[in-house]
């Protein structure tokens, strides 16, 4: 594998230029997953380099190579690093991680008393979590905040989140409490034990997406054929 060296910083307004290219792609490999992300425009993009809650990878020669951005939710109470992505040529040098690893900085910096949480359908992403410190939870440890769950809409699977009165979807729920990573040392326990178990958990995961999407065929064929 070539040797490439990526700087990862936080991003400003001169790396606007980058903005339509950043959401391009968030939005291909969304469809290339066959799952959905909350759409975003390249205005918004720009919002977040303005506001310093973004960081972008870039090439020596000034390639874009990667992005992801803070959203912060329930008056600042919890905060996820979301859209993470990383150009296709660049997506075989460990760049996601360290791309994580300094969005999930940021976060700490900005909002140093807030709960970090993610979603994902992504075993590899999970396992960069659970290094930085997240555990699995349900998801009614996450935001009740209605605007971050609008951001579901634009997800091929929002129904199945809908019909399950957003307890529960193809998704898997994570977080990073600051305060239980301080005081409770069974936390560190419970992140070991995920990290040995990553693949039975994925395996799991994989089971969770065929019932789940099985039972919405199933309710579609039988809305089929009453209409």
């Amino acid at each position: 594998m070539e040797n490439i060296s990526f700087q990862i910083i936080m991003a400003e307004p001169s790396h606007k230029k980058y903005s339509t290219i950043i959401t391009d792609e968030m939005e291909n490999s969304a469809k290339a997953r066959g799952t959905g992300i909350a759409k975003r425009s390249p205005a918004y993009i720009e919002t977040k380099m303005d506001e310093g809650k973004a960081v972008i990878a870039l090439t020596q020669d000034g390639t874009w190579a990667g992005f992801c951005y803070i959203e912060a939710w329930g008056h600042g109470k919890y905060v996820a690093n979301s859209g993470l992505i990383v150009a296709p040529e660049f997506r075989k040098y460990g760049l996601a991680r360290k791309i994580k690893q300094e969005i999930f900085k940021l976060s700490r910096k900005k909002y140093p008393e807030s709960k970090i949480f993610g979603l994902t359908t992504g075993a590899a992403v999970m396992k960069i979590n659970s290094g930085l410190g997240y555990i699995p939870v349900s998801y009614a440890d996450l935001t009740d905040d209605n605007e971050f769950w609008k951001g579901c809409q634009s997800c091929v699977n929002y129904e199945i989140l809908m019909s399950k009165q957003r307890q529960n979807c193809l998704c898997t729920a994570m977080l990073y409490d600051p305060e239980a990573k301080k005081n409770h040392v069974e936390d560190i326990a419970l992140r070991q034990d995920f990290k040995k178990e990553i693949k039975l958990f994925d395996r799991w995961v994989r089971l969770k997406k065929y019932v789940m999407l099985k039972i919405n065929k199933s309710k579609d064929s039988l809305s089929s054929i009453f209409l």
